[in-house]
């Protein structure tokens, strides 16, 4: 007979209110002080983060644009490296996110943790300084008139994975509660009324921070990179729900990616622009802790037109050239700010 360690909590028993100290199982340290995923300790992360999905990524970014590496871990293919912006610019990390939603919760957490959590009490302090993340990934272009290579500036994020449903955050913005009612009708008119799931599939909508947005934009000008400002799609995966359809099994939604592309947000001309799977959760779990949070991918595919970019460091490079522009450019913005208070 198995032993019952304690009874089972009745609803209106359960708390909303979160119990610090935190314990072990929810908040898992390791022995020598580094948190479970990530293997960092507190003091080995800037506050300038670059967040990428690919762990080479980490490394070739690490390459080419950082000198004085404090150090460079690798644990569960998350790659995570701290260093100097060649040329004397200031201390940054990179941290790989990992593939899709559920990945990237756990990076994005975890970050948070190092950043606003006492190793040693186990509870919450205060920030040293403000942290910002910059999310620089890779995405399938949706509009036909999209150049392969061409930065996509994210400005609102729509998640079609459920991850930040578990998230209770606010959307404080009737446009964005529009746009996810009217999505969510567009996507299951267009689903056959046979399709088991048809109707269960609820889109969200997060914005991403507006002063790293102007400051993505500023970079870019400074740099003379042309890009495009559009809306990111954030999808649960990367072949049925992005509309590669290429197994025997039917999509619940036909050519979603098409549909993506013609569908009208009526948010001041702003198209769907892109695909990829992490930025939605990014917003709404970063941002929603008041985090300056933003995305920066290049077009590497038009799914539009059916083509693919096969070399990508070349367009990965600009991006993150204008993403290290941008976080220096709203650091000096955020300094100033405090020191006006």
């Amino acid at each position: 007979m198995i032993e019952q360690i304690r009874p089972e909590a009745s609803l209106d028993q359960l708390s909303p209110v979160r119990v610090e100290p935190f314990s072990p199982a929810d908040l898992p340290i390791l022995q020598d002080g580094r948190i479970y995923h990530l293997h960092l300790k507190p003091e080995f992360l800037a506050s300038d983060i670059l967040l990428v999905g690919d762990p080479g990524r980490a490394l070739f970014i690490m390459k080419e644009f950082l000198e004085d590496v404090e150090l460079a871990v690798e644990h569960r293919g998350l790659q995570s490296v701290t260093g100097t912006i060649r040329g004397g610019g200031g201390r940054i990390s990179i941290v790989t996110s990992g593939m899709g939603t559920g990945s990237l919760e756990i990076a994005a957490i975890e970050i948070s943790i190092l950043k606003t959590i006492d190793f040693e009490t186990r509870t919450t302090k205060g920030l040293a300084e403000p942290l910002q993340i910059l999310r620089v990934g890779s995405s399938g272009g949706l509009q036909a008139g999209t150049p392969l290579g061409m930065p996509i500036l994210t400005s609102y994020a729509i998640g079609m994975d459920n991850t930040g449903m578990f998230f209770d955050v606010p959307a404080n913005d009737p446009e964005i509660e529009r746009v996810e009612r009217d999505l969510y009708d567009y996507l299951t008119n267009a689903t056959p009324s046979e399709a088991r799931f048809r109707g269960r599939i609820f889109p969200y909508v997060t914005k991403s921070d507006p002063g790293l947005l102007e400051a993505l934009k500023q970079a870019a000008h400074e740099l003379d990179y042309p890009c495009i400002e559009g809306i990111t799609v954030s999808n649960s995966g990367f072949f049925a729900s992005q509309g590669r359809d290429v197994l025997s099994i039917p999509p619940t939604i036909p050519e979603i990616d098409r549909l993506f592309a013609e569908f009208d947000p009526k948010l001041g001309g702003l198209r769907l622009e892109n695909c990829e799977m992490e930025s939605s959760a990014l917003f709404l779990i970063a941002g929603g802790q008041g985090f300056p949070t933003a995305t920066i991918c290049p077009a590497v595919a038009n799914r539009r037109l059916e083509t693919f970019l096969h070399d990508s460091e070349s367009a990965v490079k600009r991006s993150t050239e204008i993403a290290i522009r941008a976080l220096q450019l709203n650091r000096k913005r955020l300094s100033e700010i405090r020191c006006s208070e």
